[in-house]
C-alpha cells in the first residue's frame, strides 16, 4: 500500500514577469503538520492553491501518496479539504445547510456528527442563521466545523484563525494537533503562532 505523504519538488510558478514561487520542494508525512510562512507577497497563498491543484504551476511536480496528483485530480481532491480566506459558505443558507451540501456531497455523516462538529468549534449557537447573519469569526468557525467532517486525510489551509479572537485561535491550534495525531496531514499559511503547534515544520518563503 502505497505511503500516505505529500510530496512537492521543485515547483515553479509566474505571474506574468514575477516568478512568485521558485524551486519550492518539501515533503509532508502523516502525523506531520508544515506550517507555511513569509512576509506578505511571498506567494504563501499561491503555493497553497497550486498544491490544490486550483492554480497551474509551470516547472515541477504535486505527489500524493506517490502519484503525480494531475494524472487523477479527482483522487486527489476526494483525499483533502481546501480552506481558503472566504469560507465556502453560501450566504442564505444557513451554517447547518451550508454543511449538509458543502460537505455532504463528498463525505456522508450522521445528523449527531454534524452537530458534534458545530459543538467543537464553538459553532452550535449560530447553526441555524443564515450565513449572511454571521460575523467573520462566526463563519470562520462554521467552515472549521467543515473541516472536521470532511473526513479527509489532507488539510490545505489558508490563515485559519483568520477573525478569530484568542479562543479561536487556540481552538485552531488543537483542532490540527488532534488532526496529526490521529496520522492526518496539515499544510497551513499561517501569520502568527498558533498554540498547539510547536513541533510543527515551518517552511518559510522569500518575497
Amino acid at each position: 500500500m502505497p505511503t500516505t505523504q505529500l510530496e512537492v519538488e521543485n515547483l515553479h510558478l509566474w505571474r506574468a514577469e514575477r516568478h512568485v514561487l521558485r524551486a519550492v520542494s518539501f515533503r509532508l508525512a502523516a502525523g506531520q503538520c508544515l506550517k507555511v510562512t513569509g512576509v506578505n507577497g511571498a506567494g504563501k497563498t499561491t503555493l497553497l492553491r497550486a498544491v490544490a491543484g486550483l492554480a497551474y504551476a509551470e516547472e515541477g511536480t504535486v505527489r500524493w501518496c506517490g502519484q503525480d496528483v494531475r494524472r487523477d485530480l479527482r483522487t486527489f481532491h476526494a483525499a483533502m479539504i481546501y480552506l481558503g480566506h472566504e469560507p465556502a459558505l453560501k450566504a442564505d443558507l444557513t451554517a447547518r445547510e451550508n454543511l449538509r451540501y458543502w460537505i455532504g456531497t463528498r463525505n456522508r455523516f450522521a445528523e449527531s456528527e454534524l452537530d458534534a462538529a458545530l459543538a467543537r468549534t464553538g459553532a452550535n449557537s449560530i447553526a441555524d442563521r443564515p450565513v449572511r447573519t454571521l460575523s467573520a469569526g462566526q463563519r470562520r468557525r462554521a467552515a472549521l466545523a467543515g473541516v472536521i467532517l470532511s473526513g479527509a486525510p489532507l488539510w490545505l489551509l489558508d490563515e485559519p484563525a483568520t477573525n478569530l479572537d484568542t479562543a479561536g485561535q487556540a481552538l485552531v491550534g488543537s483542532l490540527i494537533a488532534e488532526h496529526v495525531g490521529r496520522g492526518g496531514l496539515v499544510m497551513a499559511v499561517v501569520h502568527h503562532e498558533l498554540p498547539g503547534l510547536v513541533t510543527a515544520t515551518q517552511l518559510e518563503l522569500a518575497a
